[in-house]
């Protein structure tokens, strides 16, 4: 899965990006610094991982990834091609989720490319842009299924209401993922489209340093600006978090964080709040040979899950053996859960809980 930072240019996404995945995207005081979009695959930090490795020693560890691509940042018209507008619109459509970089400090030493330091301005000029590129695809769509409409083929008859009411939304600015839908037709002529404000998005305020804890005024702002769409947001002062990188041991790192006031890393927040954005969940498998994360969409059942490691397991999936996390690290061991009966033996028809450690029986 595969989440994008955008922003407008020079607000921190490059920063933000080598702060997740260590590569080394170009990070400089002017606009348009990224042109190609730079990928990194990032952990996805999870407690339950340590613990188990503890338990089992195995020979090595995996944990779950997410794809995170920086994206070349937007100025207005790029809707209409202006800056690198098509190049960033396709590479936003790529993507599963949106992680919107806001720039909520104040500092005359970096350049803004609009003047002045105004992040729901900044936000509005992101969101009319994507707003525009669905409206102009919303409209393709509707002009060939009216034809059919037309005609009175009633499926094309519904999905053309349904279009209609997209259409009318976005013409009033309001994105995608707040507009109504019942959800089997968001199911059969929504999700198909892969419309760009029907994107789940994370917004990050990149905030100085003493903003860190508990945000500021501007952070304030997006806050109220976003109640009603159904989004996330997350403050992060990313100069700071660049700074903690920097840092050469785990102990330098941790007493840097508690001078700020902070528990983790906001990057360690930031990926785990990715990964929910995407609606993923992680269930384990641990033996002496690996202990690995394995990513899942939540609700997917156990053959689902099976297939995600191989589509032969999920092809000839016979059974599921299950133990709840909290239940192995209470016992200590799977021959000391399998003694006291708290092993799970599930069929096909089993839903995933996060964090479920699991065998599966399978034949092909």
């Amino acid at each position: 899965m595969k989440a994008g930072i955008v922003g407008l240019p020079n607000v921190g996404k490059s920063t933000l990006f080598n702060c997740l995945s260590n590569a080394k995207a170009q990070s400089a005081n002017f606009p348009f610094c990224t042109i190609e979009p730079n990928l990194g695959v990032v952990n996805v930090p999870d407690p339950r991982l340590e613990m188990l490795e503890k338990l089992v020693e195995p020979q090595q560890v995996i944990p779950a990834t997410v794809e995170i691509v920086d994206i070349a940042g937007l100025v207005k018209g790029a809707s209409k091609g202006e800056g690198l507008g098509n190049q960033f619109l396709g590479n936003i459509r790529e993507t599963d989720a949106i992680l919107h970089v806001l720039r909520c400090f104040d500092d005359d030493n970096v350049v803004h490319v609009d003047g002045s330091v105004d992040p729901i301005r900044d936000k509005e000029t992101i969101d009319i842009e994507l707003q525009l590129k669905d409206l102009e695809t919303v409209e393709k769509k509707l002009e060939k299924v009216g034809r059919a409409a037309r005609t009175g083929n009633k499926e094309a008859m519904s999905e053309a209401q349904v279009l209609e009411t997209l259409k009318k939304g976005l013409e009033q600015g309001v994105s995608v993922r707040a507009i109504s839908v019942e959800q089997d037709a968001y199911e059969a002529y929504v999700k198909p489209v892969q419309l760009l404000t029907d994107k789940p998005v994370l917004y990050v305020c990149n905030v100085d340093e003493r903003s860190a804890v508990s945000g500021n005024a501007h952070v304030d702002r997006v806050r109220e600006a976003v109640a009603d769409e159904n989004a996330g947001v997350l403050v992060l002062a990313v100069a700071t978090e660049a700074d903690i990188n920097e840092l050469e041991t785990f102990e330098e790192r941790q007493m840097f964080l508690e001078d700020l006031g902070l528990e983790e890393p906001g990057s360690s927040k930031l990926i785990r709040a990715a990964y929910a954005l995407l609606n993923l969940q992680t269930y384990f498998t641990a033996g002496e040979k690996e202990v690995r994360a394995w990513t899942i969409p939540i609700g997917a059942t156990a053959p689902q899950a099976a297939g995600v490691i191989h589509t032969d397991f999920e092809k000839g999936f016979i059974r599921a053996e299950v133990i709840a996390y909290e239940d192995y690290v209470t016992f200590g061991s799977e021959a000391k859960v399998r003694e006291a009966g708290k092993m799970k033996v599930e069929g096909k028809e089993y839903v995933v809980r996060d964090g479920d450690v699991m065998h599966f029986r399978f034949n092909v």
